[in-house]
């Protein structure tokens, strides 16, 4: 008897937080119009964005050259475009397509660049400083320990999380996509357990209250090794 041949195809392994990610820009779960792209209030709060801007701006401009920055989760690149004109070249990348399709119609500058991938699974641009802001809160640990071997090819990483006010317990695992630690009274803290990010220098930005007392957001300056 003739063996019959198997017919069933591959099932593409799913990439949950790209699927996340494209789905709360397609809700509108961040807010915005619905003819457009909105990477939410923390993005474009002025009392949440200013005191970013002021500081990461004047720390790209201490250079006595222009840095080559890449913004690991640009999202609508409100934020971004105020810091571009401070670097030698701006990479912007993000899981998006659309977005980064988007952003590429939008923002034009001659050193300015748009590459849509995945941080945690693909090869990252190579640049002197690379910009993490509130985007770690929305990975899952498994995520942010396959990101942090690739954070050692940059001189210096700048990250802004979401975190409770106060005490709290750091690295309490989630599913990507689906909130921020926050709920859990938790936050991203990389140089805690599991991730232990080994810096020469960690120094602080800037510490903004959130919206309606939810938090705070922190930007950290991390000098690697």
């Amino acid at each position: 008897m003739t063996k019959k041949k198997n017919h069933t195809k591959k099932v593409k392994e799913p990439w949950p937080t790209k699927e996340a990610m494209e789905q709360i820009y397609e809700m509108k779960l961040w807010g915005g119009s619905e003819s457009d792209f909105y990477s939410g209030t923390g993005s474009h709060h002025p009392e949440m964005i200013d005191p970013y801007i002021e500081v990461v701006s004047s720390f790209l401009s201490s250079f006595e050259k222009p840095p080559v920055v890449c913004d690991l989760g640009c999202g609508d690149f409100n934020v971004g475009k105020a810091l571009i004109k401070h670097t030698e070249k701006f990479v912007g990348v993000d899981i998006v397509e659309d977005l980064i399709e988007r952003n590429k119609r939008i923002f034009k500058a001659d050193h300015l660049e748009f590459k849509c991938l995945d941080i945690a699974n693909d090869t990252l641009p190579c640049g002197d400083c690379a910009l993490l802001r509130q985007v770690l809160q929305h990975l899952s640990n498994a995520e942010i320990e396959r990101l942090m071997p690739k954070l050692y090819n940059y001189e210096y990483v700048i990250v802004t999380e979401h975190i409770p006010e106060g005490d709290f317990k750091p690295n309490i695992d989630i599913i990507s996509g689906q909130g921020i630690r926050l709920k859990k009274q938790s936050g991203v803290d990389l140089l805690a357990p599991p991730f232990c990010l080994k810096v020469n220098q960690a120094k602080p930005l800037s510490t903004v209250p959130y919206q309606e007392g939810k938090g705070i957001l922190v930007t950290t300056l991390y000098k690697m090794f």
